[in-house]
């Protein structure tokens, strides 16, 4: 029996499958990271979905310069390039603010926005904010805003760690990293 973390493949077993049901999809697609995340039935049923929902107090697009400069961060090009293709136009991210995601350029976004990618950046590097980071982190957030941030880069280094683990390749209608991005050569040996 292999250890190795892999997506599981249908039939699931009745508990899993309930679990999965609860979960979104793409055109009736289960992704390959929650089918991953099908090996454990308690991280299956405590896992994502619970972050990605109308009440939260973020709007979409500081969820996901969130979602996709943590994932980057962590060079999971897999959730990058899902989130890219699900939600970048939803979310307003033009070819520019998406690559810059990625890349170390600051001069697409507001002031707000690109505190916010070096709080985000910090978080990713140290799990803390020196001062004037936490300073402008707290004048740019509210107190619940702050927590789902902090809940968000969490999630999602979570995520980037199972789908860089379990080594899973990009799904076929996923974005990938731009050609110069700091993480193309992990990427490529992926």
């Amino acid at each position: 029996m292999s250890n190795q973390l892999a997506p599981l493949s249908r039939p699931f077993p009745k508990d899993v499958d309930a679990i999965l049901a609860k979960y979104p999809t793409q055109d009736g697609y289960i992704l390959s990271l929650f089918r991953t995340f099908a090996n454990s039935t308690r991280f299956l049923s405590k896992a994502v979905p619970n972050l990605l929902d109308k009440d939260s107090p973020l709007d979409l697009r500081t969820r996901e310069i969130t979602i996709l400069r943590t994932t980057a961060n962590r060079g999971c090009e897999y959730e990058w390039g899902v989130h890219v293709s699900i939600f970048a136009e939803a979310a307003k991210l033009d070819a520019e603010q998406v690559a810059a995601t990625v890349l170390d350029r600051s001069d697409c976004w507001t002031e707000n926005e690109a505190q916010l990618i070096l709080a985000i950046d910090q978080l990713c590097a140290t799990g803390k904010l020196d001062k004037p980071v936490l300073e402008a982190f707290q004048s740019g957030w509210s107190k619940e805003q702050q927590l789902e941030i902090l809940a968000l880069v969490g999630t999602y280094n979570t995520i980037s760690f199972v789908a860089n683990v379990a080594q899973l390749p990009t799904e076929p209608f996923a974005a990938r990293f731009p050609h110069s991005s700091r993480h193309s050569a992990s990427a490529a040996e992926n």
